[in-house]
This record gives structure tokens, C-alpha cells and sequence, in this order.
């Protein structure tokens, strides 16, 4: 298949570029780099001319209310390239439970990209992963304060970025799911528990205090960004502790 990985240069879409390549696919990666420009248009309907499926893997530079800005923008651009190019499959990347959450602006704007993908007229499939591994530093630094970190226990099941590469190229060479497939890793833990853990693991000297009102997840109902019992998600097989290690 020729399969053209939009944001194919970063975090998780370089590793879907080297799975579909290694797998015998031909993937070719874009970005603002390779001189596609996702909201201006500039580079996109070459770079979708021709191809079986479309990989979004592109975000937004910032988690604020601008970012429904860059969905709508980005998505209206790529969906049109795809349905002029005779695209047979478009697959995005989004979040758990990413629905149940109107109170980050982030995650309405990640409803709002599915939203766009639901209504073209491209054959589909969203997959929806739990937070990465990858981000628990970041997730940490966002609620530092000196030697503190304040975190709130807010459920989450981590899962590897190479995990989610590799279910992300699965699904793109497979028929479209005109729906959405979550994905997690094996383990559930509260988000406060997760960051003492991290800390250890890591030798840092920062104390973990329990706030329900610390940070973007403080705005995270339940238990709703794990995936829940009948939801038929793909369960991945690499711990946190090990991955730490």
C-alpha cells in the first residue's frame, strides 16, 4: 500500500513510517519540513495524490482554545485533499474518553477533529489511545512547584509510544473501522501514585501531594479516560515499571 503519514516526522509517526516501511508498505512521511503545511494547505494534495490511506498524526502546538482552531483548520484541509485524491482510508490519532471531558479545550478540540473525519465522505478509522508513557515527565513539570508536585487521582493507563505506533500501522493497512478502536496499556493507576512511582524510579527528591484541583486532569470526571468494561479495547503488553526500567 502507499500510504502517506501526515506529521509521519514526530513522536509516534516516525515509528508508523518505519513499521509500514519494514512491513513492505510505502510510506512516505510529510510535515512542515518535507514543505507541507497543513493550515494554509500548501504541499497537501500532492502529498495525498495517489495514496490508499491517509495517516493523521499531526497536533496542535498548544493544549489552550486555539487549539479547536488548528483541528478545524488542519482537518477541513486534509479531509478535502482526501476526498479530491481518492483517498480509500483516513485514520487519526485521539484520546480515550476524549468526549467525556468538555471541560479542557484541548479535548473538544480533539472531538471536534473526529467530528470533522465522521462527516467526510473517506472511509475511516480513529484510534483512540490512553496517555503515553512518554508524557509523564511533562505531566509532572506541569504542577511542580519547588520540591512539589501536586497531582490528582485521576485514573490512567499508561501505554508506550511504540505500542501505539504499532496498533496505528495495524489499522491503517486494515479495512477501515467507520469507528473508533481504543487502546491502553496494562495497568491502572492513580495519576498521583503514577508521579511518586515516576520519582522514585528516577531519583528525584520533589514530594508528591494528592490535589483533586491540581492541572489540566483535575478536570477529568471518573474514571473516564480508561477505557470501560465492553469497549472491546486493545490491551498492550508493556508495564510502566518495566518501561521505566
Amino acid at each position: 500500500m502507499k500510504i502517506a503519514v501526515i506529521g509521519g516526522t514526530g513522536l509516534i509517526g516516525s515509528q508508523v513510517v518505519k513499521n509500514l516501511n519494514a512491513a513492505g508498505h510505502q510510506a512516505v512521511p510529510h510535515s512542515q519540513s518535507t514543505g507541507v503545511d497543513i493550515i494554509s494547505g500548501e504541499g497537501l494534495e500532492a502529498a495525498v495524490a495517489g495514496v490508499d490511506v491517509v495517516v493523521n498524526l499531526t497536533n496542535s502546538p498548544t493544549f489552550d482554545d486555539a487549539s479547536l482552531g488548528f483541528f478545524q483548520a488542519s482537518m477541513d484541509n486534509l479531509v478535502a485533499a482526501s476526498e479530491k485524491g481518492g483517498v480509500g482510508h483516513f485514520v487519526i490519532l485521539s484520546i480515550v474518553g476524549v468526549d467525556q471531558v468538555p471541560g479542557l479545550d484541548y479535548y473538544r478540540a480533539k472531538v471536534l477533529q473526529e467530528d470533522i473525519l465522521k462527516a467526510g465522505s473517506v472511509p475511516y478509522s480513529i484510534v483512540r489511545a490512553t496517555q503515553f508513557m512518554e508524557f509523564m515527565d511533562a505531566t509532572l513539570a506541569m504542577t511542580t512547584d519547588g520540591d512539589t508536585v501536586r497531582l490528582p487521582r485521576t485514573p490512567v493507563q499508561p501505554i508506550a509510544a511504540a505500542e501505539v505506533a504499532a496498533v496505528v500501522a495495524e489499522v491503517a493497512v486494515g479495512s477501515p473501522l467507520n469507528g473508533v478502536l481504543n487502546i491502553a496499556g496494562p495497568d491502572v493507576y492513580p495519576l498521583d501514585e503514577l508521579g511518586r512511582l515516576t520519582l522514585t524510579a528516577k531519583g528525584g527528591t520533589a514530594t508528591v501531594v494528592t490535589d483533586d484541583t491540581a492541572g489540566m486532569f483535575a478536570a477529568v470526571p471518573g474514571d473516564v479516560l480508561i477505557p470501560q468494561a465492553g469497549d472491546g479495547a486493545c490491551v498492550t503488553a508493556t508495564h510502566y515499571t518495566d518501561w521505566l526500567a
